[in-house]
């Protein structure tokens, strides 16, 4: 009897300490250290929030840069985060990113099938990935301009702004956040609209 009591009391002790107090320090730490205080960074466009920064959305406009695929549920859906766990060898797989590969070509005339990074035909592991490479931006900066009638040097200017250095410059690669990418974009058409209205 005396060994049961012992566990009852070490059970809530350490439910005391893994569900309450480990979770304070968290919270507490990220207050300080975390981005944001802890807080999901989101993206805003005119004062309103426009999506959570650090997870993709699906954007299949030619006026905006594109993402890498998703296979979270409907295309970057945050409750169903995973990559599809099929081997390279998976014929079903293979004709998935033949097919992307394909779609892509069509909307970038002006690629080769080698000109296209791996990155925007495959998924990534979550499903949620909010960012490109800088190649995978700039190679789309062309289609863009095009369809947005604007000269590729404004949108070149804007992808390098754009651009995240790593960590200390040593801790991942550069990347750009598509989600940022294509608001800064949509600013420059409410720039212009400004400047004919005034």
């Amino acid at each position: 009897m005396k060994n049961f009591i012992k566990s009852i009391k070490l059970t809530f002790v350490f439910c005391a300490l893994l569900a309450v107090c480990y979770v304070l320090v968290l919270w507490i730490f990220a207050q300080f250290a975390g981005p944001g205080r802890g807080d999901a960074p989101v993206a805003t466009l005119h004062g309103k929030v426009v999506g959570a920064a650090n997870v993709g959305q699906m954007f299949k406009k030619d006026i905006y840069f594109w993402g890498r695929p998703s296979c979270a549920g409907n295309g970057y859906d945050g409750t169903s985060s995973g990559g599809s766990n099929k081997a390279v060898s998976n014929k079903e797989y293979l004709a998935e990113v033949d097919h992307r590969i394909t779609d892509f070509l069509k909307h970038h005339p002006y690629l080769k099938r080698k000109d296209i990074p791996a990155e925007m035909v495959t998924a990534s592991g979550s499903g949620l990935d909010p960012d490109i490479s800088p190649q995978s931006a700039y190679i789309q900066i062309r289609r863009i301009a095009n369809a947005r009638k604007c000269n590729e040097k404004i949108i070149k200017s804007i992808v390098d702004r754009h651009i995240e250095k790593p960590l200390f410059g040593l801790f991942g690669p550069e990347k750009v956040n598509v989600l940022k990418l294509n608001i800064a974009l949509d600013n420059i058409r409410t720039e212009k609209q400004n400047v004919q209205l005034n």
